[in-house]
């Protein structure tokens, strides 16, 4: 088994079918560019290989008034069918330490209210719920670069 952060191009493309359980609206045929374009935001993604891609995250280092630094993980995802097989434990040690790596003084992740499979998991492996997350349409358009 092996946990890492995703470096090439057919990396990449091996975490798409993964990342699209937690994900459905992403696009293969835009999945590459996208994720380039979230790079130069600092977006990074890492899996964990057995042999195969098992779990996948994607994450980011922000900072915020209220925490100071944090590493924000955008997504993490067990292939269904590899889920309760310590996958996601792996993957969540390598990104704590990853925060720990940047400075980053919190791990941090928002979960859909629905998943209470994932919050469980979460909640075992010590992260706790500390405030809601509201979300509003702006009405601009779903693909595409931030101006």
């Amino acid at each position: 088994m092996r946990v890492d952060l995703v470096s090439t191009d057919e990396e990449r493309l091996a975490c798409f079918e993964v990342l699209k359980e937690l994900r459905p609206s992403i696009v293969r045929e835009h999945f590459l560019e996208d994720l380039a374009r979230m790079a130069a935001q600092g977006f990074g993604l890492a899996a964990v290989w057995d042999p195969e891609i098992r779990a996948v995250a994607g994450f980011r280092p922000l900072e915020m008034f209220s925490t100071g630094p944090v590493l924000y993980v955008d997504d993490l995802v067990t292939a269904e069918k590899h889920r309760s097989e310590g996958y996601g434990e792996k993957l969540l040690k390598f990104l704590e330490e990853k925060a720990g790596t940047l400075g980053c003084r919190h791990l941090e992740l928002d979960s859909g209210s629905e998943r209470l499979a994932a919050h469980r998991f979460y909640r075992r492996h010590g992260l706790t719920e500390v405030a809601l997350h509201f979300s509003k349409a702006t009405g601009v358009g779903t693909h595409g670069k931030i101006a």
